[in-house]
């Protein structure tokens, strides 16, 4: 199937980032998250009963998030948060 990378425009993410992907129109649901600071990254692809369930892949680097074997049902709204802590 094909995928798709959504790019995050971010030059560099700096130690005390937080990166978020949500997606959704008025409910925003976070998918992926980036914490510099905590040096964690997570793909949250259990939520929405599982619709992105094996096919999100985060760049810790550029923060791009790329979804794999698009269905039609991944049209929607992706938002990305980015957020310094420090």
């Amino acid at each position: 199937g094909d995928s798709v990378t959504l790019n995050s425009s971010l030059t560099e993410i700096m130690d005390e980032d937080v990166i978020q992907w949500r997606f959704g129109y008025s409910e925003k649901t976070i998918i992926a998250e980036i914490n510099k600071r905590a040096d964690s990254m997570t793909v949250y692809d259990d939520v929405l009963d599982g619709r992105f369930k094996d096919r999100l892949k985060l760049d810790n680097q550029t923060g791009s998030l790329t979804i794999t074997n698009i269905r039609t049902t991944d049209s929607g709204v992706y938002e990305l948060h980015s957020s310094n802590m420090g």
